[in-house]
């Protein structure tokens, strides 16, 4: 199965970047570094909590209700005429579940690491996390997991399978940072200095994930 990060690199990635950059005001390479940071560390928070069978069939039920991947369906739509004010709200609402007290201090380590404030870092996320929680539910569908049994395993398989411990341990820490964002220095460094060598998003990914 292709990894979050593997959807990032593809067209419909080009489009959600490119989307959520003009919907936020944002530039187009710094809101990609945001996107290829955040996504698997909203992964992994959601990971986190969906290990209790009360995360996820919460998890589940909403993928398999609202956020069934229809969003997904029209992009040109949610996009063209500006991201209404309901995705931004359901956005928020989803950070707020996923991320909880840890919010503030994630989107200020995301924003130091790519340029961005943190206020435009949270509106990048709150356009992302509606589109995230409609890719889940796609994969959701694809791969016929009915039951909340199967999320843990649909979570790891987006974040990469059985990714190399450095990059399980690097998403903890940005979520378990108080926010100054110095334990994560040294591996972010490694991650955001190999895509220079790689050239953008590509190395990214290979700086994140191991490269494929």
């Amino acid at each position: 199965m292709a990894g979050i990060l593997d959807l990032l690199n593809s067209d419909l990635g080009k489009t959600i970047i490119s989307g959520v950059a003009g919907s936020t005001g944002n530039d187009t390479s710094k809101t990609s570094s945001v996107l290829t940071m955040a996504l698997p560390v909203l992964m992994k928070a959601m990971q986190r909590n969906a290990s209790t069978p009360q995360g996820a069939e919460g998890l589940m039920g909403a993928i398999q209700g609202k956020h069934n991947g229809s969003i997904l369906d029209n992009l040109g739509g949610l996009f063209g005429g500006g991201v209404d004010d309901n995705v931004k709200e359901d956005g928020s609402k989803i950070l707020g579940h996923v991320l909880g007290a840890k919010q503030q201090g994630v989107e200020k380590i995301l924003g130091e690491k790519s340029g961005l404030d943190a206020g435009s870092v949270g509106n990048i996320l709150k356009v992302a996390a509606p589109i995230l929680m409609g890719v889940l539910g796609n994969q959701a569908k694809q791969q016929n997991i009915s039951s909340s049994n199967g999320i843990g395993d649909l979570l790891g398989g987006l974040l990469g399978g059985n990714s190399a411990d450095k990059e399980q341990s690097f998403l903890e820490s940005i979520l378990d940072a108080d926010g100054d964002g110095s334990i994560v220095d040294d591996v972010a460094g490694m991650v955001l200095g190999n895509a220079s060598k790689k050239g953008g998003l590509g190395g990214l990914l290979g700086g994140l994930f191991g490269g494929k």
